[in-house]
């Protein structure tokens, strides 16, 4: 199975999808999001991986989407677009979907679009050096991935209003403190904290773990769909989009 976009390897039970645009700051494009979503579905069926970890080669995790990759695509009213809607939230329902537990392993900058998709993760262990942040207001775009729907489930409403209007990055102490992490450790001991955490859930019921995720997301969902269906269906008057986005175009 080749991939251009990412690193797909398994060991020890676990699949392991990073990532692979570090000198572009690992930004997502089209394609990423297709061979990452091909990657988490194979993990899902292999009864070899237990548990699968979606982190990012170099020193981010993900900076969020590659503007550059839109061409001259015009974005209108903030949105961009099916060629990243799409395949973005079958990514996340994938991840969401495979009956095996999904840890975000954020070694780096995580931002707007990477974390939408990290917020659709089973659980995020973050380094000490990792930056996170909802930076859609800053460029005129507004969220159609989730971030509306979920970001507030983890935070709370005020904190995600926060984050959301401010466009401030936090830490990953900080993010840990409010709950949008579950850990934030240092840089040298990430690797080991995966390893340890991978371990203790492989040592339980796989079984039991997949009835867990499938009542979880199930549980959280019936009330999820609505606020889903509210954010891909609105329509706003973003009038700044371009302006802001011109100088990635140049």
């Amino acid at each position: 199975m080749g991939f251009e976009t990412i690193i797909y390897r398994k060991e020890s039970g676990i699949g392991r999808i990073s990532i692979n645009r570090p000198q572009a700051m690992n930004a997502i494009t089209p394609a990423m999001l297709t061979e990452l979503k091909t990657a988490v579905l194979d993990a899902g069926r292999d009864e070899d991986v237990k548990v699968i970890v979606l982190t990012g080669e170099g020193k981010a995790f993900c900076a969020g989407v590659d503007l550059k990759s839109l061409g001259d695509r015009r974005l209108i009213r903030g949105k961009v677009g099916d060629i990243l809607d799409v395949p973005a939230r079958e990514l996340i329902q994938a991840i969401r979907g495979v009956p095996k537990v999904v840890i975000a392993l954020v070694n780096g900058y995580c931002f707007t679009g990477a974390l939408e998709i990290v917020l659709g993760c089973d659980l995020v262990i973050a380094s000490e050096e990792a930056k996170m942040g909802d930076t859609h207001a800053k460029w005129g775009l507004r969220p159609t991935w989730g971030m509306s729907a979920r970001l507030p489930r983890r935070v709370g409403f005020l904190k995600a209003k926060e984050l959301s209007f401010t466009a401030d990055a936090v830490s990953a102490k900080e993010a840990e403190r409010i709950g949008l992490v579950n850990m934030a450790v240092p840089p040298e001991k990430l690797e080991e904290v995966l390893q340890s955490t991978a371990k203790k859930i492989i040592a339980n019921s796989l079984q039991s773990i997949a009835a867990y995720k499938h009542l979880y997301n199930t549980n959280e969902a019936m009330s999820l769909d609505k606020s889903l269906e509210l954010e891909f269906g609105s329509e706003f008057e973003i009038s700044d989009t371009e302006e802001r986005l011109g100088q990635f175009r140049k």
